[in-house]
């Protein structure tokens, strides 16, 4: 299970019969859907004969990476990206009411998630105000993604994904593989091998009845968006073009939040390039009722020996999950802090039965990891959350250890990839991208990377999200003892540059 403070896309590839992918992310959209987490981000139906299920049950971490600058990647283009006054507006109020309480925390009991139809009817201010500011999930039609070249490359007529093509343009790149036949703690453990070879592994897999002595392998988080092959595959919609996630790793050139996940049967924003998939979606808070005694989430929460165990005491208080069916093309967005777990759909040939007759799924999904200003918040939240159990796990050296807070910062960025100082560098870079933004302000429209551009009312919504939660930093004890001399600008200082801007800008 996986909660960080992004939205996740993905690519997989994966000869699964069934696969089962825990979630739950800082935010993320699927399309044919966290790295890891976010995933995927990390970042998924009854047991069937030589198929073990894909798991990624990870807790939103935002992995590290080293240092700086760059170019976007080749695929995902964005496109102009703006709300209108009465939006920004609303999203200030919106936030004001919550007084300081968490978004994701705060969002309305659904009985079945939306599905978003037709594209010229659904504006960006749409989504921003009907799904990204409350925290709700939602599924758009195949008609969002019909343009792209993954959708027209990448599968056959039949629906089947194109081998031939695949192999011709992607067969000698090195991508990694999970085997999802055994079980390390909720994941699976991984290698590397060229695409050719998995490849031929899955249509083995294929002509074995879905079955291998090699067990079931599941190609998850192949990073191709950085590859200049990849352009044309997708171009990024403009409800999360907002991804300052995949915009900081950009401008530091050395990794992204986009993957591809592939494979026979078996994040967030996710979508489905081919395949059917089975996503079941537990509201922020549920996933406590999930829990064993130690605090661990379920492999499967379809597993019978997980709905009959007395592992799992709070299961009774929780409420059934909300199920969604995603087809070829169609884009899943799944909000922070809402856990998830993802299967490959599996459905029985008539009349019988039998092993040898299941129409299998193989799928390809693209997905997006990514953090904003509307999940900023649950993002710190998460990092003060995973300090603190840190500190609590290492508490009896705390009078013996010398620089016992320093190492509390080590630890914590080897189990979530990242610690209080690299977040407040995370925050900086799109603070300062966006102050320069804010210089050029006056004429209305801005440059915002390579053919992209961002706007005067989105730049003012994302500064004043920054500036908030930079205030709750600059205060926070721990980050107080996080050695700033060698920082530049100071965060108090950055801070302050953020709150004479917003002044500046009020009345825009």
């Amino acid at each position: 299970m996986q909660d960080c403070g992004s939205p996740e896309v993905v690519f997989r590839l994966s000869p699964l019969v069934q696969q089962r992918h825990w979630h739950a992310v800082l935010g993320s959209f699927l399309y044919p859907g966290s790295p890891s987490a976010l995933a995927d981000t990390p970042s998924s139906p009854p047991d069937l004969p030589e198929a073990s299920p894909s798991h990624d049950t990870t807790v939103c971490p935002v992995p590290s990476r080293p240092s700086f600058p760059g170019s976007p990647a080749p695929c995902g283009r964005r496109a102009w990206l703006d709300m209108d006054r009465e939006t920004r507006v609303f999203a200030e109020n919106h936030f004001r009411r919550l007084r300081g309480r968490l978004p994701s925390r705060v969002c309305p009991i659904l009985d079945r998630v939306d599905f978003i139809e037709n594209p010229d009817s659904f504006s960006y201010s749409d989504f921003f105000k009907g799904y990204l500011l409350p925290n709700l999930p939602c599924v758009f039609s195949s008609a969002f993604t019909e343009g792209w070249g993954s959708r027209r490359h990448w599968v056959t007529p039949s629906g089947k994904p194109d081998f031939d093509y695949l192999l011709q343009n992607y067969g000698d790149v090195v991508v990694p593989v999970a085997n999802c036949g055994v079980q390390e703690y909720n994941s699976n453990p991984k290698e590397h091998m060229p695409l050719r070879d998995y490849i031929s592994y899955w249509k083995e897999f294929i002509q074995g009845h879905y079955s291998s002595p090699r067990g079931c392998l599941y190609l998850k988080d192949w990073h191709l968006c950085r590859d200049a092959s990849a352009k044309g595959i997708f171009t990024l919609p403009v409800y999360f073009s907002s991804d300052w996630l995949n915009e900081y790793w950009d401008t530091l050139d050395v990794d992204d939040y986009r993957f591809i996940y592939m494979g026979p049967t078996g994040t967030c924003w996710s979508v489905n390039i081919c395949g059917r998939k089975k996503w079941f979606l537990f509201p922020p808070g549920q996933e406590e009722a999930l829990r064993d005694c130690r605090g661990g989430l379920p492999y499967d929460v379809t597993a019978p020996a997980f709905l009959e165990s007395r592992q799992h005491p709070g299961l009774n208080h929780c409420s059934p999950p909300l199920e969604v069916t995603q087809e070829a093309g169609e884009m899943v967005f799944v909000p922070s802090g809402w856990h998830h777990q993802v299967h490959n759909m599996v459905e029985w040939a008539h009349p019988a039965p039998r092993a040898q007759e299941l129409a299998q799924e193989d799928t390809i999904s693209i997905n997006h990891n990514w953090v904003n200003g509307c999940n900023l918040a649950n993002m710190w939240h998460f990092l003060q959350q995973e300090l603190r159990a840190v500190q609590q796990e290492v508490s009896e050296w705390r009078d013996t250890m010398p620089d016992w807070h320093h190492h509390c910062q080590v630890i914590m960025r080897s189990c979530s990839g990242i610690n209080f100082g690299e977040f407040y560098h995370f925050l900086k870079v799109i603070a300062e991208r966006r102050l320069l933004l804010a210089k050029e302000i006056g004429s209305g429209e801005v440059e915002y990377g390579e053919g992209s551009r961002l706007g005067p009312q989105q730049t003012i919504f994302d500064i004043s999200r920054i500036a908030e939660v930079l205030a709750s930093v600059v205060v926070n004890p721990d980050f107080q003892r996080v050695d700033t001399s060698m920082l530049s600008p100071q965060p108090e200082d950055l801070l302050q540059q953020l709150e004479e801007v917003m002044a500046a800008m009020e009345s825009l």
